[in-house]
C-alpha cells in the first residue's frame, strides 16, 4: 500500500481515505438489507388462491400458518353486514350477506397497521382511513392501493375456522 496511514490508492492513481472506502461498504450493506427486508405483493399471492368463506387453498402452499383448523369464532359472533377483528390471528372475518362468510388479513396494505373496525359494509383501518369492501377485501378508500389477502377459513355447522 502507497500512501499514508489510512489511505489506498486506487487504479487511477488517486488516493481515497479508509473512511471513504468504509462508509461506502456500509452504504452497500445497508442498500442490501434494505433490499432483502422489502416485500413484493404480487408474489406474495401469485401462487396462492386462498378461498375465503368455506375454501382452501390449492395445495401449492400446505402449511398456511401455526393457526390451522383453530376455531376463530360460531357465525352468531359475525354480525350479518358487519364482522369481527381477531387481531391475535391476523384476521378480520365478515359476513357481508346472510350466511356467507369472508375472511381477510387484518394488515392493511398501506402501512402495516391492524384494521379496527367493520362498518356500513367496509373493514376501515384507523391508522390513515384506509377502507375495504367487506365482501372482498377491495380498497373502497384509500390511501392504500391494495386489497385486503383473503385468509382461508371453513364453516362447519356454527363453528368458524382457519382452514
Amino acid at each position: 500500500m502507497t500512501g499514508t496511514q489510512g489511505t489506498a490508492s486506487t487504479a487511477t492513481g488517486r488516493t481515497v481515505a479508509r473512511r471513504t472506502v468504509v462508509a461506502a461498504a456500509g452504504a452497500v450493506g445497508l442498500g442490501a438489507a434494505l433490499v432483502a427486508c422489502g416485500s413484493d405483493d404480487s408474489a406474495d399471492s401469485a401462487g396462492k388462491t386462498p378461498a375465503a368463506g368455506g375454501g382452501t387453498d390449492d395445495g401449492a402452499n400446505g402449511d398456511s400458518g401455526s393457526g390451522q383448523g383453530e376455531a376463530l369464532a360460531k357465525t352468531t359472533d359475525i354480525p350479518e353486514g358487519g364482522g369481527k377483528v381477531f387481531e391475535d390471528k391476523g384476521v378480520v372475518v365478515t359476513q357481508p350477506t346472510a350466511g356467507e362468510f369472508k375472511a381477510f388479513s387484518s394488515v392493511c396494505t398501506h402501512s402495516g397497521c391492524t384494521v379496527g373496525s367493520i362498518s356500513n359494509g367496509t373493514i376501515n383501518c384507523p391508522c390513515h382511513g384506509s377502507q375495504f369492501d367487506a365482501a372482498n377485501g377491495s380498497v373502497k378508500k384509500g390511501p392504500a392501493t391494495k386489497p385486503l389477502p383473503a385468509t382461508a377459513i371453513t364453516v362447519e355447522g356454527d363453528s368458524i375456522s382457519l382452514a
